[in-house]
């Protein structure tokens, strides 16, 4: 079983919900749909919770849920969340799908989860997106990420190949120093074909 850890409205009311069961300190997080146009993260994630019977992760099903109703990368702002962490590297951009915000952590998303940090200082985190099919990784998490390669059968990238400023992976990985693994997974994949290497992955890093 799993309980509501912790609750907050976005800005079209809807809830971002952060779940967990049975966990020790430092608990693994994994965050669906950071981005909401890539909706797979949480349907992987449901689809794990209605499968077990307890867990020892933490669980953001949905960090945009306004951006997967309007099917739209950014929130309901117009900004993209992965651009908006208050990291030393954030600059404001135009206002395009890569819209960092008005100013770093502007969001109610972006606060919610680096509340969630702060609160529960996970050991590691992963992220799902779509769709590169790589294991990206950012801070200490070179050998967490070849072994989820070598799960999903994805090759390990340390660079997703263009700047992120503001991006959760700098803000998590590099600048708290925390293992943090941004997997893209293949877009066109059925989920029910790419859940069983995702549940792998989910407890792996449960014993880890």
């Amino acid at each position: 079983m799993y309980k509501i850890l912790k609750k907050q409205l976005t800005n079209n009311k809807n809830e971002l919900l952060l779940l967990g069961g049975s966990f020790s300190c430092n608990p693994p997080l994994i965050i669906g749909v950071v981005h909401g146009d890539e909706p797979q993260g949480e349907e992987l994630i449901n689809q794990y919770l209605n499968d077990v019977e307890n867990t020892g992760l933490l669980f953001i099903p949905c960090l945009n849920p306004d951006g997967k109703i309007l099917g739209t990368r950014t929130n309901s702002k117009g900004v993209d969340i992965n651009r908006n962490f208050p990291t030393k590297n954030w600059v404001y951009s135009k206002k395009d799908k890569y819209y960092g915000g008005d100013s770093p952590a502007s969001e109610i998303e972006t606060r919610f989860l680096t509340e969630v940090l702060d609160e529960y200082t996970p050991s590691v985190i992963l992220t799902l997106h779509t769709p590169y099919k790589i294991v990206n990784y950012d801070g200490p998490a070179r050998e967490h990420s070849e072994e989820i390669s070598k799960i999903i059968g994805y090759p390990v990238e340390e660079s997703i190949g263009y700047p992120t400023p503001g991006s959760f992976g700098t803000y998590a990985g590099v600048e708290r120093n925390i293992p943090t693994i941004t997997l893209e997974m293949d877009e066109n994949i059925n989920i029910n074909l790419l859940y069983p290497k995702i549940k792998k992955i989910f407890e792996y890093l449960e014993k880890h």
